[in-house]
């Protein structure tokens, strides 16, 4: 995400994190969904040593939100290789 400058130093506001929409898709964009809700619960969960989730599905939603850009591609296989890691 820092390649293609979808990174941000700061957070939404605070209402986007209250969302109860899937991907928080109402209040935040798909890569502000990653980098702040995301990412870091999986982290929280490998940190803890908790059992990850399993049968998600992230890459065609990923696919559809960033299809207008063209320095993705890269992202997108992280994404789809996750999507097979997770996958019973």
């Amino acid at each position: 995400m820092h390649l293609t400058l979808l990174w941000q130093s700061l957070p939404p506001k605070a209402e986007a994190f209250l969302s109860e929409q899937p991907f928080a898709l109402d209040m935040m964009t798909s890569h502000e969904w990653l980098q702040w809700i995301f990412i870091p619960r999986i982290r929280a969960l490998i940190d803890a040593k908790a059992p990850l989730p399993r049968n998600f599905i992230l890459y065609p939603y990923f696919e559809e939100t960033l299809k207008e850009r063209e320095d993705t591609a890269k992202l997108l296989s992280l994404i789809e290789e996750l999507d097979k890691l997770v996958k019973v």
